[in-house]
């Protein structure tokens, strides 16, 4: 097996931190911690556990993810959030992965929890996510929000990546103020303009795409409730793009 670097980034996850490094460590020779400035002990716990820490501003999820990578002494990087963790099989898989082939990114399929609760509906499983790629033929897009693993090759593996998003309903709602928040600024970064018809456009198309097309109105709560804050996040990322125009007078 080649050697593997563990690379995640971080904002304040000191009740996360130490679970993800443990899950790491299971694959990984070295694990790098790219650092936001969090204002709690995740870099003291991050340190305390071995892994390499590096501050660094947030630059947006791509230009962030990317940052690590440089220090890493491997070529094949195992990328993950600090709120998921390997499972069994997946942890099987990446140790008898053919790595002789460099253009291969490899996806494996994540399970999204809200509490102890898997949700199923609306797209959220499977939920193919890239998490293993070569550095020297791949690399995270440059993307302020939702980035991805850019590669020449993806290839899907039937292995599973726990994501324990939100704690509970309660959490998950208040993810939605921040993660539109980030959502939005990324938008304005990107250069995208003020308009007053976009957030309802937007929302419209998140319920005709998770309710409809995702088959989340025959999925019950869980599908109207990934439904729901699908739409909420759409339509609030883009009224507060316009709210950050508005407060600069740029309407």
């Amino acid at each position: 097996m080649e050697k593997i670097t563990g690379t995640l980034i971080t904002l304040n996850e000191e009740k996360n931190i130490a679970d993800c490094i443990e899950s790491m460590r299971k694959v990984c020779d070295e694990v790098l911690v790219i650092d936001s400035q969090s204002q709690d002990k995740t870099v003291d716990i991050a340190r305390g556990l071995g892994a390499r820490v590096y501050v660094q501003p947030y630059l947006g999820d791509g230009p962030q993810k990317a940052f690590g990578v440089q220090y890493a002494e491997n070529d094949w990087i195992l990328s993950i959030d600090a709120d998921e963790r390997l499972d069994d099989d997946m942890v099987d898989v990446i140790l008898g992965v053919d790595y002789s082939d460099t253009r291969i990114a490899y996806a494996f399929r994540r399970k999204n929890y809200v509490g102890n609760h898997w949700i199923r509906a609306a797209g959220f499983y499977p939920d193919y996510v890239i998490r293993l790629y070569n550095k020297n033929r791949s690399g995270y897009a440059d993307k302020k929000a939702h980035s991805r693993v850019l590669a020449p090759k993806v290839k899907r593996l039937d292995a599973h990546l726990h994501h324990y998003t939100y704690r509970d309903y309660s959490h998950w709602m208040q993810r939605l103020d921040a993660l539109s928040s980030r959502d939005a600024w990324a938008l304005y970064e990107k250069g995208v303009r003020y308009s007053s018809v976009r957030p309802a456009f937007r929302g419209a198309a998140a319920f005709i795409r998770k309710f409809f097309l995702k088959g989340g109105m025959l999925q019950g709560a869980d599908g109207f409730t990934v439904t729901l804050t699908t739409v909420i996040r759409a339509y609030m990322k883009y009224q507060k793009l316009n709210e950050m125009y508005e407060e600069k007078g740029m309407k």
